[in-house]
């Protein structure tokens, strides 16, 4: 035998045995529990499974064809508002009815564990995760009001990985990967010209980048939300400085301060209409099996601590986290209010207002984005319409009072009993409306 021909069957068999290895590692272990079982105000916790190589498990993502739509709930229709965004973030809805929309991905490399990362960015790639970041704000304006925007304009496009929008008083609020600005602007304005004022600075990028924002009731003050740098601070709590938090800015004087803190990353922002209170989504941490640990959406009180990283749901002690715990932290760490099931990677949420009329059994609850991400493999998922463990169709149900919306990136509730959202698509964005 020839020894070009034993290198080509060498180089073979190593490629073989890779694409077996890749082949395991990405399948990891499946689901045991229900997401019935892992979600509402008594979750079971099931117990930890630490890994090493995360659990993967990913579809691809190809969009709707010609003519087709989401499934949408028993009494609601969908149509597609607006295609071919291209990474829509943040949806924020004018009082006039403009659509703002923040065109956005993240900003640099992952932080933490290399195998982890190395995992997680292949998935990445494949889920369209890791383009460039167009960095725009755009205007969507349905002039006609026949449920489709004709109008289509670039109102900033010298942004820095922007999400979070906000608006009163003719000022524009928008939050980079790094600060938050203000901008003037009018309502109507095709266009935002103009130096913007920074209001804070952001710690920068990390693996949760996406920075939501939202005024308080009386438009005094502004919440932004900082997700971990890191899984569980993989790479020490000076890294994790600002983070897993949301941050207060009083509007008037610019301080700022730490409103509620322990939140690995929290996304969605709302103020609940009935008690007054910020509510949020968080994403729960990842690599302890597929059914832990339930993503939540709870209350922020201020000064609240719910528990990162060092336990989680209250008491539940994570034994990976190598820097000291904080003396008695379990003792003040709160339970949230509600999990949302692990691994949803639960992002925008929207409370139903006074007058809502989205129809029998929507008109009190609150809306909520469950994205699906790559930590969950099997099981429960496919009671709810999931292929290998991700959401490939944007089916919406109705559970405990709450309407949850699967792969999308983003939710609001806007004028005339609508709802927009947000979704990613492999060849793609598109940015549906639904209505009743």
């Amino acid at each position: 035998m020839s020894t070009s021909k034993k290198i080509f069957i060498a180089l073979a068999v190593v490629f073989i045995l890779v694409a077996l290895f890749l082949w395991w590692a990405l399948r990891g272990s499946e689901a045991t529990l229900t997401l019935d079982e892992t979600t509402g105000t008594d979750p079971v916790l099931a117990e930890p499974d630490p890994e090493t190589i995360p659990t993967i498990g990913a579809v691809e993502v190809t969009g709707w064809g010609e003519g087709e739509a989401p499934q949408p709930a028993d009494g609601l229709t969908v149509n597609r508002f607006a295609q071919g965004l291209d990474h829509p973030r943040v949806i924020y809805a004018m009082p006039n009815g403009d659509i703002l929309v923040t065109q956005s991905n993240r900003p640099g490399a992952l932080h933490g564990g290399a195998i982890a990362n190395f995992f997680a960015d292949l998935m990445f790639d494949r889920l369209g995760a890791t383009a460039p970041s167009p960095d725009q704000l755009i205007l969507l304006r349905d002039a006609d009001g026949d449920g489709v925007a004709e109008e289509t304009h670039v109102l900033r496009d010298d942004l820095a990985s922007p999400s979070g929008i906000a608006w009163a008083d003719g000022k524009l609020y928008l939050a980079n990967h790094d600060a938050v600005l203000r901008f003037d602007y009018e309502e109507g304005a095709t266009s935002l010209t103009g130096a913007p004022e920074k209001l804070m600075d952001l710690p920068p990028a990390g693996n949760h980048w996406m920075r939501n924002i939202r005024l308080s009731a009386d438009g005094t003050n502004l919440y932004v939300a900082v997700g971990s740098a890191t899984n569980i601070a993989d790479g020490g709590m000076d890294l994790e400085e600002g983070r897993a938090a949301i941050h207060e800015i009083d509007l008037e004087s610019g301080s700022n301060r730490v409103y509620g803190a322990g939140m690995r990353n929290p996304n969605g922002l709302d103020i609940n209409p009935w008690t007054g209170e910020l509510w949020t989504t968080v994403n729960e941490r990842d690599m302890l099996g597929p059914d832990l640990v339930p993503d939540y959406m709870t209350n922020v009180p201020i000064g609240v601590h719910y528990g990162w990283p060092w336990v989680y749901y209250n008491d539940v002690v994570d034994e990976r986290v190598e820097d000291r715990m904080p003396q008695f932290l379990t003792e003040y760490t709160r339970t949230p209010e509600y999990a949302l099931g692990p691994h949803v990677a639960a992002l925008g949420m929207a409370f139903t207002k006074e007058g809502a009329r989205m129809g029998e059994g929507l008109g009190q609850g609150v809306f909520v984005a469950r994205h699906g991400f790559l930590y969950r493999y099997g099981g429960a998922c496919d009671l709810y319409g999931c292929t290998g463990g991700l959401f490939d169709e944007f089916n919406l149900w109705l559970y405990s009072g709450i309407l949850m919306l699967g792969s999308i990136a983003f939710v609001l509730l806007g004028n005339q009993s609508l709802v927009w959202w947000a979704t990613l698509r492999r060849r793609g964005w598109a940015l549906p409306d639904l209505s009743v």
